[in-house]
């Protein structure tokens, strides 16, 4: 790669991180699994740099390695998780509703399958319309509308029976739920 370039991607890299480490973010749960995702998706784009013709594209681009490689290591993963009846409970450190609400969605959003939840970030999150998000993901407007709404209805049943198995029948919290959240906190 010519000097040029890895001036220019070094610049690029620069301006564009923090959006591209929230995008990494929404993608996966953990923190640090978003930065070693951003910084993966980065190293191989470094390879191929001088190959996007059209750098307005980039971050289209480099959401997509983001992307595959997200669906690498969650396949590679796979064959070495154990399945459990119950989800642990998330703990959330700043206890604003916002942030609570922010960590209760992507708590959620594990219940979505790579492809569905790769859609919702791309739509919801990161605002690209029907078409970019076909585009970036390799599939037609139409799968993308019928993901997008298999998504949301899976995302809204999992709000559902959260909310129904916090509460007894009357509407009241149920009390070792409520003991168990004020020792997380």
């Amino acid at each position: 790669m010519a000097h040029g370039e890895v001036l220019e991607f070094e610049e690029y890299v620069r301006t564009r991180q923090d959006a591209l480490l929230r995008s990494a973010r929404r993608l996966v749960p953990d923190p640090v699994d978003a930065q070693d995702l951003l910084q993966t998706a980065l190293v191989r784009t470094y390879g191929r740099w001088d190959g996007i013709a059209d750098k307005r594209l980039a971050d289209a681009y480099l959401r997509r390695v983001m992307i595959n490689t997200r669906t690498e290591w969650w396949r590679a993963r796979k064959l070495e998780e154990v399945p459990t009846e119950q989800l642990p409970d998330a703990s959330v450190d700043d206890s604003t509703e916002q942030h609570a609400d922010r960590a209760l969605l992507m708590d959620i959003m594990k219940v979505l399958a790579p492809k569905q939840r790769s859609v919702v970030v791309l739509r919801h999150w990161e605002q690209m319309s029907t078409e970019e998000t076909a585009a970036a993901l390799g599939m037609s407007a139409g799968t993308v509308k019928s993901t997008l709404h298999r998504a949301l209805a899976r995302l809204r049943e999992e709000l559902e029976r959260r909310a129904s198995d916090e509460h007894d029948g009357f509407g009241a919290r149920v009390p070792e739920r409520e003991e168990r959240e004020r020792c997380a906190a």
